[in-house]
């Protein structure tokens, strides 16, 4: 609870330790809780660089703010979260479902080449692929570290972890409402932020027919 720098040094050594392959880098943003003293000499230790932002331009680091709005808003919403029950779910979410949805089954792009023709920016972006097949391809992992991530992907069953994704962000709602007083009702989870908030992970379309 709370964004304290030794708070953050700890989830971020968890973050690591989680990770099937060895960080070189650590790109983090203007924040006090990642930006101090503890973080660098935790990145010098373990033989990692670390890069920032430029001052006072928080949104100046690509790598850290565009995972704010895919990787949270998108799925949290914008309601305020600050209680421990409330905390549980969200780290039993981030640890397990959603984590697993988002590396194994979403795929993303990545930015292939850049070049400036006539003072335009023209940008080629690469094939579309889920992080784990973009690890699969890469030449960074043991070829034991390929099959144990095989085994995981072989595994999982994305509606299964859509649905647990969304029976998690239900009890999140309930507990948000609870806290402040509010009527708990889950057939009313949807409409708990405006249309353009919602979590895409919630909203459910109303079935059409054609006739």
């Amino acid at each position: 609870m709370g964004k304290g720098q030794e708070r953050a040094l700890t989830s971020l050594d968890l973050a690591r330790m989680r990770s099937p392959f060895t960080w070189k880098e650590l790109h983090p943003d203007n924040g006090g809780n990642i930006l101090n003293i503890h973080v660098y000499r935790y990145a010098h230790e373990h033989g990692m660089e670390m890069s920032r932002s430029r001052p006072y331009k928080k949104n100046d680091n690509c790598f850290v703010e565009q995972k704010n709005s895919t990787h949270v808003r998108q799925v949290m919403g914008y309601l305020r979260y600050d209680t421990s029950e409330e905390q549980g779910i969200m780290n039993d979410l981030y640890l397990h479902e959603l984590r697993m949805f988002k590396n194994f089954f979403q795929p993303v792009m990545k930015l292939a080449s850049k070049t400036r023709i006539k003072g335009k920016i023209h940008k080629i972006q690469g094939n579309a692929m889920t992080p784990y097949r973009r690890l699969m391809e890469s030449s960074v992992l043991s070829e034991d570290e390929k099959l144990a991530l095989t085994k995981t992907y072989e595994s999982l069953n994305p509606a299964e972890l859509k649905r647990a994704i969304n029976a998690k962000l239900i009890l999140l709602y309930k507990a948000h409402q609870k806290k402040n007083g509010l009527p708990v009702d889950a057939s009313q989870n949807t409409k708990r932020l405006s249309t353009s908030m919602v979590p895409k992970y919630i909203i459910q379309q109303e079935t059409v027919s054609v006739s």
